[in-house]
């Protein structure tokens, strides 16, 4: 979800996601502003340094900071940075397959509302996150209910007759969690399900 629709999204206007095949769902970005149900499973468990990708608006990097731990927020969305600093927490302007501060110190990293989707190879996404970790560490993940089916999808954003470039996005199941996170060099996986929310914690 990249460009100025999503930026502008952010700021409150309405926009769309479009898959290849025409559906059309909303993209509802006022909900990544307020606590979530289920948030306090990802919080609970975060240790000092903790690396939120993804982090949108920043409501868990706020959080976080709040409670004293050492956090950071890493959006390619400038707006998404801003947002997350107005909200009390630290954050950069950073691609998780790019140079990210602390590289093989933090102690936890968080992919938290589907971000494990990001780029559209949950893989390579796991393998370098664990780059990003110090020896030991984790990730606490948000995964799709057991019974959805692991998939890439080709989606776009569109606003009317406003559209951005087609880009991939990964979809994992819990099911599927442990193959994809031992490929990337986990050696330790639990899954749980709480507030309607199913997480996954790889070490």
């Amino acid at each position: 979800m990249i460009g100025e629709l999503y930026a502008d999204a952010l700021a409150g206007e309405g926009a769309e996601i479009e898959y290849v095949d025409g559906t059309r769902v909303t993209l509802e970005t006022a909900r990544w502003f307020e606590p979530i149900d289920g948030d306090e499973e990802f919080l609970s468990r975060c240790s000092s340094p903790t690396l939120d990708v993804g982090s949108g608006p920043g409501r868990l990097t706020a959080a976080l900071t709040r409670r004293g731990i050492r956090s950071l927020g890493i959006d390619i969305t400038p707006r998404a940075v801003a947002l997350t600093r107005r909200a009390g927490g630290f954050a950069l302007l950073r691609d998780v397959f790019q140079d990210v501060p602390g590289s093989g110190h933090w102690a936890t990293a968080l992919l938290a509302d589907g971000n494990i989707g990001i780029g559209g190879n949950p893989e390579a996404l796991l393998h370098r996150v664990r780059q990003l970790l110090r020896p030991g560490g984790t990730v606490l993940a948000e995964v799709a209910p057991a019974g959805t089916r692991s998939r890439v999808d080709r989606l776009r954003l569109r606003r009317g007759p406003l559209v951005e470039e087609w880009f991939s996005w990964a979809t994992v199941s819990v099911s599927d969690i442990r193959r994809v996170a031992l490929a990337a060099g986990f050696v330790e996986v639990d899954c749980w399900t709480a507030q309607g929310r199913w997480l996954a914690r790889l070490r």
